[in-house]
């Protein structure tokens, strides 16, 4: 996994799992504390994520609530994108374009 940007928007690139979560976590709340406004995760670069990645973007998103920033996801595969809708989470998550859900085969 790799994460380059800055305190407004980051770019996520490989495997977001268990071996990575750590960093990724770091790199997310350090954006969040030392930034405002939007923070803009660019998944297009993202191959996958398990579980442990997803509460990372989850964990990452209630942070930026109590910083008063919204976290922002941008370029969600569409294998992610139905884990999402699976999961209902795209109701909770802030998706830049929002999802095609009803063009989403069912999980």
């Amino acid at each position: 996994m790799h994460i380059r940007g800055d305190h407004a928007e980051l770019a996520v690139g490989g495997r977001l799992d268990v071996r990575s979560a750590a960093d990724a976590r770091t790199a997310l709340h350090s954006a969040l504390d030392d930034g405002h406004g939007d923070l803009v995760l660019d998944l297009t670069g993202l191959d996958s994520w398990d579980a442990t990645g997803l509460g990372v973007i989850m964990g990452a998103h209630r942070r930026a609530g109590r910083t008063g920033r919204r976290l922002v996801l941008r370029g969600v595969p569409p294998q992610m994108q139905r884990l999402l809708v699976a999961t209902r989470l795209h109701r909770i998550l802030a998706i830049e374009g929002g999802l095609e859900a009803e063009s989403l085969p069912r999980v």
